[in-house]
C-alpha cells in the first residue's frame, strides 16, 4: 500500500514539475518574442520618432542626432586630386587674401603680405553634408570640413623702423561648416544661375606664429596683433553672413549680396552674482558685445570697479545682416589693469528669437564656453533689453533710438524749426543739427506684491516700496503694510523724466522695523518698453530675494523738446 501511494505521489510531483517547466518555457518564449518585437520596432524608428517619445532632457549630454551624411567617397577622390587642387587654390587664395591683410594691418606695421603660400600635401576631410530646408527658392547645402594640414605659409612683415621679419604660420588646425547656396534655379543647364559659398560656422581655428631665425616676442604685442589680423581677415572676408558669389550663367545676382536688413538696439542693463576673480576685493567688470566678432564692430561698456552686481544702463546699436542665423554675444570680463582682462562668463541670444518691433527683456546665464554646454558653475547672469528694428517695417512702429524719432504731433508742428542756424566766425549761417530729447512724465502704480520672503521671527514682514529714478535720484515710497507677505498698495507716483531713453527706474522693497529696515529685493526697469507701448502692466521677479513678485503698472506721457547737439 505504501509503495502504491509513493508511486502515485511521485507521478503527481513529476507531472507538476513537467507542467511548471513547460509553462515557464512558454512564458520565457513569450517574453523573448515580445522583446524581439520591441527591438524590431526600435530598429525601425527614425530620429524624429525617438524625439517624439523622449524629450531632450532625457538624453545624456553625449547623445547627438546628426542630420549629416558621411562623405567617405568624396574624401577618397579629394586625396587623389589634392596635389592639383592645392597648386591651383594656393595662388588664388594668396591673390585674394593679400589685400584683406593689408586692410587689417596693425598700426605698428608698415606692411603685411604673403611671401609664400602653399596648402601642403594633406587634403582636408569632409566629415558630413546636409541639405538645409530654409524655404528659399534654391538649394542650400552645408559641408563640415576638418583640416590638420602641413601648409607652408610665410608672412613678410616690415615695421616702421625698417626691420623686416619673416613670420611662419604653423600647426594649423581648422574645423568649420561651409555653406553652399545654389540660386536661382533656372530651366537652363546646370539648372542654377550662381553659387554662393561662405564659412557658416568656424568651430576651431588654431595656429602658431614663429619668426624664422628669431623670437616673435622680441617685439611686444606683435604676436597678438598678427593673430588678431588673421582672424579678422577670415571673419570679414568669408565668414557668414559674408558670402562669395560665383556666377554660373549670365544675369544680375545683386540680390544674393550681403546687405544690412535692420538694426538691433541693445541696452546693457546690469549683471548679478558675478564670479569674483580677485583675491583682494571684488571684480571690476566690463562687457564686450558683438554680432560679428570684428574689432571695429565690437562694443565695450565702461568698467565698474569693485562690484559683483554692476548696473551699466548703456545703449549700443548693431547692424543686422541675417536675422535668421546671427546672434548677439555678450562677454563679461574682469579688468586687470596692465594685464589681460580675465573672462568671467559669456552668453548669447539668437536674433530669430526676437519679435521685430517688440522689446525683449531677458536675463541670460553666463557660461565659461559657448561651444561646450556642460558648465554647471554659477558665473552670474546678465540683464539685456533688446529691440530689433528691420528696415522698412510698416505697422505704425517707430524706433525710439532713431535720430528722426517722432513721438507726438507736436514735433510735426515744430519740424520746420528742428534745423536751427547759427552764425559762424566768417559771418555765414551754418546749420546746426538738433535732436529730440525724450522728455515726459512717468506714472508708476505700485499695485501689490506676492509671496514675499519673511523677515520677522514670527514669519511675517512689514513691507513698503521705494521708487527711485537713477539719473535725477527723485524718490517716492509707499505706505507700510503691517504683517503681510502679500501686500496690496494701489498707490500711484509721478516722475518728470528729462531723458527717457537713458534713465532707469529702481524699485526696492523694504521691511519696516522700529529701529531700521531690512532689504527684501528689488527690480530695475528701463523705460524703453513704456516709451513704445505708452503703458503696460507687468509682474516682476524680485532680485536678491529668496522669493517674491512685484506687480506694477507704468504709463508714459510724452513731452518732447529740442536740444542742440554738438
Amino acid at each position: 500500500m505504501g509503495f502504491v501511494l509513493g508511486l502515485v505521489m511521485g507521478v503527481i510531483v513529476g507531472l507538476a514539475l513537467i507542467v511548471g517547466f513547460v509553462r515557464s518555457e512558454n512564458s520565457r518564449s513569450k517574453r523573448r518574442s515580445e522583446l524581439a518585437t520591441t527591438v524590431a520596432a526600435f530598429a525601425r524608428m527614425t530620429v524624429g520618432d525617438s524625439r517624439k517619445l523622449l524629450s531632450p532632457e532625457h538624453y545624456p549630454s553625449w547623445v547627438v542626432f546628426s542630420q549629416q551624411q558621411k562623405l567617405t567617397w568624396l574624401n577618397l577622390q579629394l586625396e587623389k586630386i589634392w596635389p592639383y587642387v592645392s597648386e591651383a587654390a594656393s595662388e588664388l587664395i594668396k591673390t585674394n587674401v593679400d589685400p584683406i591683410l593689408e586692410q587689417y594691418r596693425p598700426v605698428l606695421l608698415a606692411s603685411l603680405s604673403f611671401s609664400k603660400f602653399t596648402l601642403g600635401t594633406v587634403a582636408p576631410q569632409f566629415t558630413g553634408v546636409s541639405i538645409i530646408e530654409d524655404g528659399s527658392e534654391g538649394i542650400t547645402m552645408e559641408l563640415e570640413m576638418q583640416w590638420d594640414g602641413n601648409p607652408s605659409i610665410i608672412l613678410d612683415i616690415k615695421t616702421y623702423l625698417g626691420v623686416a621679419l619673416p613670420v611662419q604660420v604653423k600647426n594649423i588646425g581648422f574645423t568649420g561648416l561651409f555653406r553652399l547656396i545654389f540660386r536661382p534655379l533656372v530651366d537652363e543647364f546646370p539648372c542654377f544661375g550662381a553659387v554662393c559659398y561662405s564659412l557658416r560656422k568656424k568651430k576651431k581655428l588654431d595656429f602658431t606664429l614663429k619668426v624664422i631665425g628669431g623670437d616673435i616676442s622680441t617685439i611686444p604685442g606683435l604676436s597678438d596683433a598678427i593673430d588678431g589680423t588673421i582672424r579678422d581677415a577670415i571673419e570679414d572676408s568669408i565668414t557668414w553672413p559674408v558670402r562669395k558669389i560665383v556666377p554660373i550663367l549670365p544675369g544680375d545676382y545683386s540680390d544674393l549680396e550681403l546687405k544690412p536688413i535692420g538694426i538691433l538696439e541693445v541696452k546693457l542693463v546690469q549683471a548679478k552674482e558675478l564670479t569674483n576673480k580677485d583675491l583682494i576685493g571684488k571684480s571690476d567688470p566690463f562687457a564686450k558685445l558683438y554680432i560679428r566678432p570684428l574689432r571695429n564692430r565690437m562694443k565695450k561698456s565702461r568698467t565698474i570697479n569693485n562690484q559683483l552686481n554692476p548696473v551699466w544702463n548703456e545703449h549700443f546699436e548693431f547692424i543686422v545682416e541675417d536675422a535668421s542665423t546671427q546672434h548677439l554675444t555678450v562677454k563679461i570680463y574682469d579688468e586687470e589693469g596692465v594685464q589681460s582682462a580675465e573672462l568671467i562668463g559669456c552668453a548669447q541670444i539668437y536674433l530669430k528669437d526676437l519679435e521685430p518691433g517688440k522689446v525683449k527683456d531677458v536675463w541670460l546665464k553666463l557660461v565659461k564656453d559657448l561651444e561646450i554646454q556642460r558648465d554647471n558653475k554659477n558665473r552670474g547672469h546678465v540683464h539685456l533689453e533688446l529691440l530689433y528694428c528691420p528696415f522698412g517695417m510698416k505697422n505704425g512702429f517707430t524706433n525710439p533710438f532713431a535720430k528722426n524719432f517722432s513721438m507726438t504731433s507736436l514735433e510735426k508742428v515744430l519740424k520746420n524749426g528742428a534745423e536751427g542756424k547759427e552764425v559762424a566766425e566768417n559771418g555765414d549761417e551754418v546749420k546746426k543739427r538738433k535732436e529730440v530729447i525724450i522728455r515726459g512724465v512717468l506714472s508708476v502704480t505700485v499695485i501689490s506684491a506676492e509671496d514675499l520672503a519673511p523677515t520677522d521671527l514670527m514669519g511675517k514682514a512689514d513691507p513698503f516700496v521705494v521708487l527711485t529714478m537713477k539719473k535725477t535720484e527723485a524718490k517716492n515710497k509707499t505706505r507700510v503694510v503691517n504683517e503681510n507677505l502679500n501686500p496690496v498698495w494701489n498707490q500711484t507716483f509721478y516722475f518728470v523724466v528729462e531723458d527717457g531713453l537713458h534713465d532707469m527706474l529702481i524699485v526696492e522693497v523694504w521691511d519696516h522695523d522700529t529701529f531700521g529696515k531690512d532689504y527684501m529685493g528689488r527690480c530695475i526697469l528701463t523705460l524703453t518698453r513704456v516709451l513704445l507701448e505708452s503703458e503696460y502692466k507687468e509682474s516682476f521677479e524680485l532680485e536678491g530675494a529668496k522669493s517674491g513678485k512685484l506687480n506694477l503698472h507704468l504709463k508714459w506721457t510724452a513731452q518732447p523738446i529740442f536740444r542742440d547737439r554738438d
